[in-house]
């Protein structure tokens, strides 16, 4: 089988920050296959990523730093560095960053 990657190791500071489909949003991608991938998201302060639902992915998201709120299932959590949060396919999620520092968080998909 031949290897799909150039590189084992991601050096991240030759990464871009991208700026995302949602303002405040930024993010630098780690991997992406068709099964899923794995990104760097930087939250500004006060932004927020609506609800949504996927219906063909499950989403995880593992805070680094900030205090980023999560709604998953009508439900809130505040985060904290260290937390991990999963969003199955088919419920409705969404972020946001209610500080006035920015929040980085890693977020990946599995696609079911």
């Amino acid at each position: 089988m031949k290897n799909k990657f150039k590189n084992y190791k991601v050096d991240v500071t030759d990464l871009d920050w991208k700026t995302g489909q949602v303002k405040g949003f930024l993010g630098k991608e780690f991997i992406q296959l068709s099964n899923g991938g794995v990104k760097l998201v930087l939250i500004e302060p006060m932004a927020i990523y609506p609800v949504h639902i996927h219906p063909d992915k499950t989403e995880f998201a593992y805070v680094i730093d900030g205090n980023p709120e999560f709604f998953i299932d009508s439900q809130y959590f505040i985060g904290k560095s260290g937390d991990f949060f999963i969003f199955p396919s088919n419920v409705k999620h969404s972020i946001k960053n209610n500080t006035a520092v920015e929040s980085l968080v890693l977020i990946g998909s599995i696609n079911n």
